[in-house]
């Protein structure tokens, strides 16, 4: 994908020496870093939304139930209907003017400022570009390309403060099933969880106080609010619950407030089994009709402002607690491209290309 490409450089290809003349010529040894994120639909329309909502809907890693029960509901009842409420919510928010979702806007404009960071530390040695686990641009052509630019070594890094298998997992999954396929496989790191980084909250805590700062008065309840998983899953033994869970303390000690300022809540809940919470969309409405007249939303789960954000919680869950009586909504933009966050993403970086660079 052009967007991808702009930012890994190009090739520079030479034949090895001491190789016979007839040996192909190979670029440069180099290192990659990859960014990922979760994905996005190419476009609005019925049958973008539906193979974007397709290849979503059966990961594994997202919907663990066996395939002949899952698909035939997933392709036959789910999917004749959902890609026209999705299209109409990714529609209010979509970038327009590069016909493109904001998630792919925001995480290009990522990857550009990591690149100019990481060239100012190691020059071309380091390629950056970025890819997504659903969607263009897909991990296996980004992968290929850095793979057939040089770079013999590849950071890998899911943009997930908190570990989960439907996300960090299966991010992570898909990038060595390209591996499988390749005769000459780069050697791989993935990035683990960075929620209890102190640069990521830092820039946490800093987007709080930016927030409250130009707010007319302070509001008085902070929700964190994190996407949801069932709850089996925390008791499979995921550990983002609780990762969650620590994330909203820490950010909690960071700021030096006192405990209940900052309280934690689940989105996003699908499908019929209980899942973790309480569910953002009625704790707000709890808080309002508690007497709670302002609040704020904040998800230390989304790297990017996402449909998750800009729809769901700056609409639904506002108009959830507005409807119950609250007043004030202030809504918390994730870190996106801010420069305390590209620096946060540079020092983890950094710290695991140790050895490489």
């Amino acid at each position: 994908m052009a967007a991808s490409q702009e930012v890994s450089g190009s090739p520079e290809r030479q034949r090895p020496p001491h190789a016979p003349a007839d040996h192909p010529a190979v670029a440069r040894p180099r290192v990659g870093v990859v960014l990922v994120n979760l994905g996005t639909p190419d476009a609005t329309d019925y049958w973008s939304m539906r193979r974007y909502l397709s290849e979503f809907l059966s990961d594994k890693r997202v919907v663990d139930y066996p395939s002949w029960k899952w698909q035939p509901l997933l392709q036959l009842i789910i999917l004749s209907r959902r890609p026209f409420k999705s299209g109409e919510a990714y529609r209010g928010i979509w970038n327009t003017e590069k016909n493109e979702s904001p998630l792919l806007t925001i995480t290009r404009d990522q990857t550009r400022k990591v690149a100019e960071g990481l060239k100012a530390r190691h020059g071309e040695q380091v390629l950056v570009d970025f890819c997504m686990r659903y969607g263009n641009p897909s991990t296996d052509s980004v992968l290929r390309r850095l793979q057939a630019e040089g770079c013999e070594r590849i950071l890998f890094f899911p943009l997930y403060p908190q570990y989960a298998s439907p996300t960090t997992a299966t991010a992570n999954d898909h990038a060595f099933r390209t591996l499988m396929k390749l005769k000459w496989q780069p050697a791989i790191r993935t990035v683990p969880a960075y929620f209890e980084h102190p640069a990521y909250l830092e820039a946490l805590s800093n987007s709080v106080r930016e927030a409250y700062a130009a707010a007319e008065s302070a509001p008085e309840v902070l929700v964190a609010s994190y996407h949801g998983v069932p709850k089996r899953f925390l008791m499979e033994g995921d550990p983002y619950h609780c990762q969650c869970q620590k994330t909203t303390r820490l950010l909690r000690e960071r700021l030096g407030w006192a405990e209940g300022e900052i309280q934690t809540a689940f989105q996003s809940q699908f499908g019929p089994e209980e899942w973790v919470g309480p569910q953002t969309v009625d704790h707000v409405a709890e808080l309002a009709r508690q007497g709670r007249k302002h609040i704020a939303v904040i998800s230390p789960a989304f790297s990017a402002d996402c449909v998750e954000t800009l729809e769901e919680i700056n609409e639904e869950i506002r108009d959830s607690f507005l409807a119950a009586g609250g007043e004030r909504f202030t809504y918390i933009p994730c870190l996106n491209d801010r420069d305390d966050h590209i620096r946060a993403l540079l020092a983890i970086i950094d710290n695991e290309l140790g050895g490489w660079v």
